[in-house]
């Protein structure tokens, strides 16, 4: 099985659940939540060994945690309304959008 991220920070995803699109902003080889994290807000149960992912959602100030099996690329490259957009990224280019200099993810 390959450790392969399939997604990357900066890119537009969607959730395959729950219809919510969103940016990435940071990838984690595999969970790295509490179990009891898990138990609460993971109802599929998705791979544990798999990467996840943060995710700013689009029109809203909140952001997920989100498992790769529940995400898909976002066909749509437009922009996502979020505050802290500016905090991770410095330009939206070409359907995705480019980290700040500043952000060593």
């Amino acid at each position: 099985m390959s450790d392969q991220a399939k997604f990357f920070v900066g890119q537009l995803v969607k959730h395959k659940l729950f219809d919510y699109q969103g940016v990435v902003v940071d990838v984690d080889p595999c969970f790295m939540l509490s179990e009891e994290w898990y138990e609460l807000m993971a109802k599929s149960r998705p791979p544990k060994n798999r990467p996840w992912y943060r995710v700013l959602v689009h029109n809203s100030n909140h952001e997920t945690y989100v498992a790769e099996k529940n995400l898909s690329d976002h066909p749509e490259k437009e922009p996502i309304n979020h505050p802290d957009i500016d905090l991770y990224f410095c330009a939206f280019e070409e359907g995705r959008y480019l980290l700040n200099e500043n952000q060593s993810n």
